[in-house]
């Protein structure tokens, strides 16, 4: 089945998809939109058009595990988005995807307006390929 991750940002939202095998997380994109509702429209747009048979959206929850506002936003964001696709849509903790994609960038040599441009999508694959690989673990 393909999934999609999505990495909301205020400005940015990154976004992935893996192949029908879930084997391989791709980046597809970064949507630039600061209203939640439109940025919801848009992602359901995507996800219908990708044929994804799910939605991962980030949870940025604080390193203790508990639920700071940025982490509410991310619910508020996936119920909205619930609203307009009949596909699920589920939370995936994303501690530290951001710094991991920071240090992919990094081990590529991007730099400046170039690393604006893609970091999301990179830490949206991050959270795909971290989903993926629990998915793999636990299959039954």
């Amino acid at each position: 089945m393909k999934i999609m991750a999505v990495d909301r940002g205020d400005v940015r939202t990154g976004l992935a998809v893996c192949d029908r095998t879930e084997f391989l997380a791709s980046p597809i994109g970064v949507i630039e939109e600061r209203n939640m509702q439109l940025l919801a429209m848009k992602v359901a747009h995507m996800a219908e058009q990708y044929e994804v048979g799910e939605i991962v959206v980030g949870l940025p929850l604080n390193m203790n595990g508990s639920k700071g506002p940025r982490a509410q936003l991310c619910e508020e964001f996936a119920e909205l988005l619930g609203n307009f696709t009949e596909i699920p849509v589920n939370m995936w903790d994303e501690r530290s995807t951001t710094v991991s994609a920071h240090n992919i960038l990094n081990e590529t040599n991007v730099r400046g307006k170039k690393r604006k441009a893609v970091v999301d999508e990179v830490a949206a694959t991050v959270i795909l390929e971290a989903y993926l690989e629990y998915r793999r673990k636990n299959k039954n």
